[in-house]
């Protein structure tokens, strides 16, 4: 009997600890004073969210994502829709719909996650301003092992955004986004493409710069992989819109 009976526990061990790795809890928290439409792209078939969904402030949400998950989340500022879920956004807008079935409009801050799978399976996530800004966010891991380190854009880019690269509204007359030089300007140097289109050849430009210089730890342009590209094993995350500057 007491064999079968450890038997019994080292399967239960075995059961709940496949369940903890087997999937990735991401936690979408609203900090921001006004309403923030999360999108969501999977870029498997396993879609989150319905694509995107309402958070007032102070609210959040929890997504649930298996092994292998990759995607992006990103914050939709300004949007009005209908009851049937068509409608438009200032910024972020995905084809005029509430659930998102494609990328968001730039320029838009991005998360993005690649989850790792088995037991030691590493995450790979980031903070993007390649695609420009229009929210603060951050990552949070909470749990795992690794590095697991914050990532984030705690600052109001809109606030430094040069002139030629503002997105105003249109409703509020204030900078609603801030533009990616490559959105800008189309030319090699920004996009990182034709003889750009090298880490050797492409670096970084006074308006990437921007960016950098008011989040350290976010993309600023395409090959800013060393100070921006993070990894966690085992871990869930907080996203939060408009997070604690500390």
């Amino acid at each position: 009997m007491a064999n079968f009976s450890s038997a019994l526990i080292l399967l239960f061990v075995f059961i709940t600890s496949s369940i903890a790795v087997s999937a990735t809890v991401f936690t979408l928290q609203n900090s921001c004073p006004y309403t923030i439409w999360p999108g969501i792209l999977s870029g498997n078939s396993n879609t989150l969210g319905d694509g995107g969904f309402p958070l007032t402030p102070g609210a959040s949400k929890q997504l649930t994502a298996p092994q292998g998950w990759s995607g992006r989340f990103w914050p939709r500022t300004g949007c009005s829709f209908d009851f049937s879920g068509n409608g438009n956004c200032v910024t972020g807008d995905c084809g005029g719909v509430l659930k998102c079935i494609g990328g968001g409009v730039p320029p838009t801050t991005l998360a993005e996650f690649t989850v790792g799978t088995g037991v030691s399976g590493k995450d790979f996530y980031d903070v993007s301003l390649v695609d420009g800004y229009n929210v603060e966010m951050g990552i949070k891991p909470q749990g795992g092992s690794g590095d697991c380190k914050y990532a984030g854009c705690v600052a109001d880019v809109n606030a430094v955004c040069p002139n030629e690269l503002r997105i105003m509204d249109p409703k509020t007359g204030t900078v609603a986004a801030c533009k990616s030089a490559c959105a800008a300007f189309n030319s090699p140097e920004f996009c990182c493409t034709g003889a750009h289109a090298t880490p050797q050849t492409c670096s970084p430009t006074r308006y990437s710069a921007v960016f950098k210089n008011a989040c350290p730890s976010a993309y600023s342009y395409a090959y800013d992989d060393a100070t921006s590209t993070f990894t966690c094993a085992g871990a869930n995350y907080l996203i939060t819109f408009c997070p604690t500057r500390s």
